[in-house]
């Protein structure tokens, strides 16, 4: 740690030497990209965090009156007074501490408070030019808009201004400077201006500075270029030169000053148990309509795009058989891939389909699957609200396909729900409140609209994900949002209010069933195989029809299975209608049997048979009579069961012993898969241990720099060894235990490592931790954070002085 130093800083660079080691932590904890790869000393750490690209990720996470007051500094003298500062942004001066105190938290700031200095790179994004004007709506300055001017020309500004010439046109823009800088001198030249030019003056003055003039300008316009109020930049256009805006703005960087958030007006205040019961229940539905998803799909996938992606008929289908609408649809689908329970077989004719872990999902409790579920969400980066939308080549973006990631998806969804924690338990903010919210805290992470569709996406999805409840975030949610999510307290949470699944349901005599809540895995399965559903809500309707009998039966159950299965888990009678239509369907299910010949069918009954040979619908079957009962045919079995299916037939098929058997297919599933890597716009967060390592590996080298003991930047040799050139060796325990207690108290050590290659080698290590057979540590040798597997790992020893 690194006292405060009473020189005041000549760099960022001095100033960061003079940071605490826990200042410099939260620097690269909120500038995390500084990190990779780890700067050598301080010097590197300067010039890094003033990178251009460093700086527009810094600026792109300020608050809007932080990047107000950034903004007003580039538009400020360098160095810039704390009292200057304050002056620029009335309304905002309790807030100005905090904001100025932020962007040097981000290394965006330097300086003591009586000469505060932005970055370079930051100040050529945010100062105005005579090419761009600034947020604030100011142009460049006098002597900036005067470059290229004739020093005759400037001459004739400063007699026309009532001025004395000078002898170069240096000291002459001083004294116009001053002339405008100055509130009464200009008031008094300003007061000789008609109504005419102090309407163009008027029009300008907040922005944007810029306007057009004809070559041959009107008298009001001649009067305020003769006097340096209108400054031409290119032929046709003037500008307003920022010193006379200030002064007519009297003295405001900014029109509109946003020194504190938004508030988050609620529109309900539902109560933390309405709210979880809520949450509950949707997420309940979350894992319902995953699970018909993928059973769905199982059967026989969609296939994938030449492009990639999902058809949109397939989309369509998909959401009626889930009986969602198409954007919900797509939701699903793309939370089930980023799962990784749904993948692409990879096989010549390429389809969707579960993958492996969907069969370890479906053995998992329900309140792990949901998690499994809100985890996937909470760090993918696919937006499903832009399907159907089109790319920027105009290409259409479709469900699974490319095109769907935006990295700031994951900072604005975080956000989002953090703001709906601190909105309070049970508490619903409106979503228009957190739109404004989010837009005031994040101006610049990403364009307006893309945001807007963000933010609302976040809530929309929280709400079908049961995230939140009614608006509210939901108590077993709130764990998930720490840096480290607690997915065991969350769990403990969510169990106990996840529906009881119901192993019964109620038959009526109109052909239905009411399930009045969730029904039970297996239960559901039968069900939805024997009933189609008919409407969903708080309790499921089903009605059983001769098809939905039929698929039961088509799929191996029998007729006495049916009627068993329905006095079992019916908590009423059976009805007689339904009794007998399962007796009926039953009765002509199978009278005609199908069997590979190439294809033969057989019935017993000869008038059907007759039937069948005199229907013109089965002319494609290309049906030959070899026997009164058989006929065969040119097509394969499960084509020939198909076609009579359509015709309105209930064929079986038959074995080769004659028996009737089950042509269902096995389930499909994909060869294992990884679920999609989520692509941010930024590195992930290190942790502490990482930062504190971190800190002290650029303290280090910053020393070590000051010293002439090794240049900045260069790297120890690849394979260190100590005076004895030997490889150090231990046994597996002293090697954990070392790096173990090197992890603990931060100091160096030496390490055997064979790699990959076989080749035995010796590393200078940091370790920051030691977990799951790896050990995570700054390389001294490389310069960066690597993992080592500890197996690969020979021996430790203490590092020599």
């Amino acid at each position: 740690m690194t006292a405060p130093s009473a020189v005041p800083p000549r760099t960022l660079a001095d100033e960061l030497r003079a940071r605490s080691d826990a200042e410099l932590a939260g620097l690269l904890r909120t500038r995390a990209d500084l990190l990779s790869p780890l700067p050598g000393d301080l010097s590197q750490l300067a010039t890094r965090a003033g990178a251009r690209a460093s700086v527009l990720r810094a600026l792109e996470r300020l608050d809007t009156f932080t990047l107000q007051t950034a903004e007003a500094l580039a538009v400020a003298p360098q160095p810039c007074p704390a009292e200057t500062l304050t002056a620029l942004l009335p309304g905002g001066e309790d807030a100005v501490p905090g904001a100025v105190a932020t962007l040097r938290a981000h290394a965006v700031l330097w300086g003591r408070p009586d000469g505060l200095r932005l970055v370079r790179t930051a100040q050529e994004l945010l100062a105005p030019s005579a090419a761009r004007p600034s947020a604030t709506g100011l142009g460049p300055t006098l002597a900036e808009t005067a470059t290229g001017i004739s020093p005759r020309r400037i001459q004739e500004l400063l007699h026309h201004a009532g001025l004395p010439g000078t002898h170069d046109p240096v000291s002459a823009l001083t004294a116009l400077t001053a002339l405008f800088t100055d509130p009464e001198r200009l008031a008094a030249l300003l007061a000789d201006a008609t109504d005419a030019s102090r309407a163009v003056l008027d029009r300008l003055t907040w922005g944007p500075p810029y306007g057009e003039v004809s070559a041959q300008p009107a008298a009001h316009l001649r009067w305020l270029l003769d006097r340096g109020l209108l400054m031409p930049t290119s032929p046709g256009t003037v500008v307003l030169p920022r010193e006379v805006a200030l002064q007519l703005r009297g003295g405001r960087a900014h029109r509109v000053l946003s020194p504190a958030p938004p508030p988050l007006a609620p529109y309900a205040t539902p109560g933390q148990d309405a709210t979880d019961a809520a949450a509950a229940g949707a997420a309940y539905t979350a894992l319902t309509i995953v699970e018909e998803l993928l059973t769905e799909w199982e059967r026989e996938g969609p296939p994938v795009l030449r492009a990639g992606g999902l058809g949109v008929r397939d989309l369509k289908r998909t959401a009626v058989a889930l009986d969602v609408p198409e954007p919900e649809a797509a939701f699903w689908t793309e939370l089930a891939y980023a799962a990784g329970l749904l993948a692409s077989d990879g096989e010549a004719d390429e389809r969707y389909a579960p993958t492996p872990a969907y069969d370890r999902w479906l053995a998992e409790p329900s309140e792990r699957r949901w998690l499994l579920l809100a985890a996937a969400w909470l760090a993918g980066t696919r937006v499903p609200g832009l399907v159907g939308g089109r790319d920027a080549k105009g290409r259409p973006l479709t469900a699974l396909g490319p095109g769907l990631d935006r990295g700031p998806a994951v900072a604005l969804r975080h956000r989002v729900l953090a703001l709906l924690a601190a909105a309070g338990p049970g508490v619903a903010p409106a979503p228009d409140a957190v739109a404004e919210r989010v837009a005031w805290e994040l101006p610049r992470r990403c364009p307006a609209p893309t945001r807007a569709l963000l933010t609302g996406a976040a809530l929309t999805e929280a709400e079908r994900l049961g995230v939140t409840g009614r608006g509210a975030l939901a108590a077993f949610a709130r764990p998930l949002l720490d840096d480290a999510p607690d997915l065991d307290t969350a769990a403990a949470l969510l169990a106990p209010l996840l529906p009881e699944p119901l192993d019964h349901f109620l038959l009526q005599a109109d052909l239905t069933a009411v399930a009045p809540g969730p029904l039970r895995r297996d239960v559901r399965q039968a069900m939805a195989l024997a009933a189609d559903v008919e409407s969903t809500g708080g309790a499921t309707v089903y009605r059983f029809t001769a098809g939905s009998v039929r698929r039961a039966l088509d799929a191996g159950r029998t007729a006495a299975e049916l009627h068993a299965f329905l006095a079992e888990r019916s908590r009423t009678p059976v009805p007689q209608p339904l009794s007998y239509l399962v007796d009926d369907v039953a009765r002509r299910h199978g009278q005609l049997r199908v069997g590979a010949a190439s294809g033969y069918v057989c019935c017993e009954d000869e008038a059907v048979v007759a039937q069948l040979l005199a229907d013109r619908r089965a002319e494609p079957l290309r049906l030959r009579r070899i026997a009164p009962t058989v006929l065969v045919t040119g097509l394969s079995p499960d084509q020939t069961l198909l076609r009579l299916r359509e015709l309105g037939f209930a064929p079986a098929a038959e074995g080769t012993d004659g028996a009737v058997v089950t042509l269902a297919a096995e389930p499909r599933r994909t060869p294992p898969r990884s679920a999609p890597e989520p692509a941010p716009d930024s590195p992930p967060h290190a942790d502490d241990a990482l930062l504190a390592a971190a800190v002290r590996a650029i303290r280090a080298g910053d020393h070590a720099a000051g010293e002439g003991a090794r240049p900045a930047g260069t790297r120890l040799p690849a394979t260190a060894t100590d005076p004895a050139g030997a490889t150090p060796r231990t046994s597996a325990s002293e090697t954990l235990a070392a790096l173990r207690a090197a992890a603990g108290d931060g100091t160096l050590v030496r390490i055997g490592y064979v790699g990959a290659d076989g080749v035995a080698a010796q590393r200078v290590l940091s370790p920051v931790r030691v977990e799951g057979g790896f050990v995570t540590a700054f390389d001294h040798t490389a310069d960066e954070v690597r993992t080592y597997p500890l197996h690969r790992i020979t021996g430790t020893a203490a590092l020599s002085d």
